[in-house]
């Protein structure tokens, strides 16, 4: 009975929903794309993978930029 009740704690830590540092990134690309309504009304799993390939990309430029001190036009 012990290893049960640890499994269901341990399943309930992993649903927590972790923090992403790129999250606002993620959404100013999708808008830019015009995807972001896609995203609310759908969620990130039904992108298909050039959607997220290109979302991933712009969030590359913007932090890179950030970091450099340069804007994105």
């Amino acid at each position: 009975m012990g290893k049960k009740s640890l499994s269901k704690n341990k399943k309930t830590v992993n649903k927590e929903k972790k923090f992403d540092p790129n999250e606002k990134y993620k959404i100013e690309a999708a808008k830019e794309l015009g995807l972001l309504e896609k995203l609310r009304s759908h969620g990130w799993k039904m992108l298909s993978a050039q959607e997220t390939g290109k979302i991933g990309a712009l969030v590359k430029k913007k932090i890179k930029s950030q970091k450099t001190g340069n804007s994105i036009i």
